[in-house]
C-alpha cells in the first residue's frame, strides 16, 4: 500500500450535505471545513478541493459558500429540488463520481470526505486505476464498506473538538 509523501498530488472531494447532517445529528454542530481539509492535504501537493453544495430557495446558504470558497474549496452548486407532496431531494453522488473520473489520471491520491456507502464502486475502480483513496468521514454514521474499500479510512470522531464547531 502506497503511503502519504510530500509529493504527492491530492483532489479533495467534499459532500457537504452528508458532513453537514452527520455533524448536526451526531453532535448538533457544524464542520469546521478548514481542519478537515488540513486533515486530508496532509501537508502534500493539493491539486484541487471541491465541495459540492446544494443551494435552497432561502438562499441561507450563501456565506456557507464563500466561506468555503476562501479556503481555496471550488463550490459545486446544486438547487434542491422540491416535489409535490413535500418531498426534497438534493444529492451530488453522480456528480461526484465523474468529477473524481474526469481529474484522476492527473493526481495521486483522492480525498473523498464523505461516509455515504454509494461511493464503494468508485473507491474501488480508482484504486483499480492505481491511485491511492482516502476517506475522511464521522465514523458512526460512515458504511462499513466504504471504510473497508479505502487504503485509509480516518475518522473524524477521533477528535471531535477539532473537527467541529458548536452551534
Amino acid at each position: 500500500m502506497v503511503m502519504q509523501h510530500k509529493e504527492q498530488r491530492v483532489s479533495v472531494f467534499i459532500d457537504a450535505q452528508n458532513l453537514y447532517h452527520s455533524a448536526r445529528n451526531r453532535y448538533n454542530a457544524r464542520v469546521n471545513f478548514r481542519e478537515i481539509l488540513k486533515l486530508a492535504v496532509s501537508q502534500r501537493r493539493l491539486v484541487r478541493a471541491f465541495g459540492y453544495v446544494i443551494r435552497t430557495k432561502t438562499g441561507e446558504e450563501k456565506s456557507f459558500f464563500k466561506a468555503l470558497t476562501k479556503l481555496g474549496i471550488e463550490t459545486r452548486i446544486k438547487d434542491l429540488q422540491e416535489f409535490y407532496g413535500g418531498l426534497k431531494k438534493a444529492d451530488w453522488d453522480v456528480g461526484i463520481v465523474i468529477d473524481a473520473i474526469k481529474i484522476s489520471p492527473s493526481i495521486d491520491t483522492i480525498v473523498l470526505v464523505s461516509g455515504d456507502g454509494d461511493f464503494v464502486p468508485l473507491v474501488e475502480y480508482l484504486k483499480n486505476q492505481g491511485k491511492r483513496v482516502e476517506v475522511i468521514a464521522f465514523g458512526r454514521s460512515a458504511s462499513l464498506k466504504l471504510k473497508e474499500a479505502a487504503d485509509e479510512f480516518l475518522d473524524l470522531e477521533k477528535n471531535p473538538e477539532r473537527y467541529l464547531l458548536k452551534k
